[in-house]
């Protein structure tokens, strides 16, 4: 924002903040106005200069115009004619004219808010800070016995200016008089935190809670002054403790929690809000996500219901999680429904494909693949259901149509990073290792950083026992891009194995189930114990993991290689 706009800007703040302060009775202002003008003789000379400011000023010749506004403002003293001179020597960026403007008007007109509105502005944006202040000081002193909520929204008008040094200086002379406010003592933490300067503001938001040990304003101030996490739990619980019934604080307390990853504590706070509040949407909302992470589906559910019978808010997200949770409880029909009502935002996409899936574990293929079909139709460049249409075609063990119909999309976008990957690894059930291997190499060449790519190599030679030392290359880059992902770690334990290093290909196999508990992890795991010798331990995996991933196609066929 350069400087005329920020000038601007603060006079339009402060205009609005006087308005919010008194609301007076405009005819009964106007007509005592008109008592006070001057009774003004319209002569042809007066006339003449007005046409000539006022013409100038439309062709946008400010300075034309304010030259001549002040000469007339000068000769009439009439407030009106004040008032305009003022205005244009501002849009003229004349400032010290504009200043001799409002300091006329105000003289004229001691009790016109606007005239001080335009001094204040002015003077703030040439740098006069003392007589700013002076000025301010008559205002707040007016204000009584408000004078704490006054302070407080001149604090909020000027907090955009970029001199905060000045602004500090400017509100410490405004806040002097009143030592035992905590409101000041408030605002003075607040310019401190903007000079810099935190030790001072730790000192005044704390003086504030002394004199108003109750009020949330300062004890939310308090907190966001803390380091994040403990510091700030620990003081907002300890202040909860004493004010137990402070809705906003509490608020932010279950926030904090949020952010810490400490949901139980979180949902317990939110739950608190919403006994208070039970129809509140933002509550409903809250309780529901985080009794989803605390995997509470049967609360989840019940909020997000009531969320959405509500009807505030985006609907989508509920919707879509409603979906999900009737979804992992077999009741596939209403997480289809629930899936339908998703319209248009973010989880759009993903409820379309979780639609089809679910037509898919129904043995509706042809239903799944119209569906995913219809909503590509709507949305052509979204890659995600194309993917989804051939993934569905691959589950359902139809590999050689997943390959030809994505082999057909890459002819239309040949350098498409999804596409390309997605026939790679279609290609790849088919044993088309050339074809896998053409496509993700160009892959890395478009996407250099992309781990997948090198890990999806890298595992095919691996589980074809080929060309182990480039198998090696590749999935140790993927693990430099990538190093924590469950899956490249199932490539490296799984290239450990086909090297003969049993031990460390089973701890690295290990450390990926433990990060995700997938199905041909597990089968890889049971391998290992195998070979190691302990066929009890590879069984009782292999048991664990056919529990949770019934009728997973990899898993069945590796128990089948050792248990007929």
């Amino acid at each position: 924002m350069n400087f005329f706009s920020f000038v601007l800007a603060l006079f339009l703040a402060l205009a609005g903040a006087c308005a919010e302060a008194q609301v007076p009775d405009a005819l009964a202002t106007a007509e005592a106005r008109e008592d006070l003008l001057p009774k003004q003789e319209l002569t042809g000379q007066i006339l003449y200069q007005f046409l000539l400011a006022e013409i100038a000023a439309q062709r946008g010749q400010f300075g034309l115009s304010s030259s001549a506004y002040l000469d007339l403002a000068t000769s009439t003293r009439d407030p009106r004619i004040v008032r305009r001179a003022a205005e244009i020597a501002f849009h003229a960026r004349q400032y010290d004219a504009a200043l001799d403007a409002s300091r006329l008007w105000l003289t004229l007109e001691p009790a016109s808010q606007e005239a001080k509105q335009m001094l204040s502005t002015l003077l703030l944006a040439s740098g006069r800070i003392d007589e700013l202040a002076v000025s301010l000081a008559r205002d707040l002193a007016a204000e009584a016995p408000r004078t704490g909520d006054a302070l407080m929204r001149l604090a909020r008008i000027f907090a955009r200016y970029p001199d905060k040094a000045a602004i500090r200086r400017l509100f410490e002379q405004l806040a002097r008089p009143y030592p035992d406010l905590a409101e000041a003592r408030l605002v003075l933490a607040q310019m401190a935190i903007g000079a810099g300067d935190g030790a001072a503001a730790h000192r005044e938001i704390d003086r504030a809670l002394e004199l108003r040990p109750a009020w949330e304003l300062a004890a939310l101030f308090k907190a966001e002054l803390l380091p994040k996490g403990t510091a700030q739990i620990d003081f907002l619980k300890t202040w909860l403790a004493v004010n137990p019934e402070a809705q906003e604080v509490r608020l932010g307390y279950a926030r904090t929690l949020v952010a810490e990853k400490r949901y139980e504590a979180s949902r317990v706070e939110f739950r608190r809000l919403l006994s208070a509040n039970p129809d509140n949407p933002d509550m409903l909302y809250a309780v529901g996500i985080l009794s989803l992470q605390v995997n509470d589906t049967a609360e989840a559910g019940q909020a997000l219901k009531r969320f959405v019978e509500l009807g505030r808010g985006d609907l989508d997200p509920a919707r879509f999680y409603l979906g999900q949770i009737a979804e992992e409880a077999g009741r596939l029909d209403d997480a289809l429904a629930w899936y339908d009502l998703v319209a248009a935002s973010e989880h759009a996409t993903p409820a379309k494909v979780r639609g089809a899936q679910i037509l898919l574990r129904q043995n509706k293929l042809a239903a799944a693949r119209e569906r995913l079909a219809a909503a590509r139709a709507g949305t052509p460049g979204d890659t995600r259901l194309l993917v989804a249409e051939a993934q569905l075609l691959r589950d359902a063990g139809l590999h050689a149509e997943a390959f030809a119909f994505l082999a057909k999309a890459l002819e239309v976008q040949p350098d498409q990073p999804d596409i390309l990957y997605e026939t790679a690894l279609a290609a790849e059930k088919l044993g088309y290792v050339d074809v896998l291997e053409r496509h993700l190499r160009r892959l890395m060449v478009l996407k250099p950083d992309s781990a997948q790519a090198y890990n999806a190599l890298g595992y095919s030679f691996a589980d074809r026992n080929l060309r182990l030392e480039e198998a090696a290359q590749l999935i140790d880059k993927a693990l430099s891009l990538e190093r924590d992902d469950p899956f490249i770690l199932d490539s490296k334990g799984w290239l450990l194995f086909r090297q003969g290093k049993l031990t460390a290909a089973l701890e690295a196999l290990q450390m990926a189930y433990a990060r995700k508990p997938d199905a041909e992890i597990a089968a890889h795991i049971g391998e290992v114990m195998w070979a190691l010798g302990r066929p009890n331990e590879a069984l009782a995996i292999w048991r664990e993991a056919t529990k949770a991933h019934p009728g997973n196609e990899a898993l069945a066929t590796t128990i089948k290689r050792f248990v007929p």
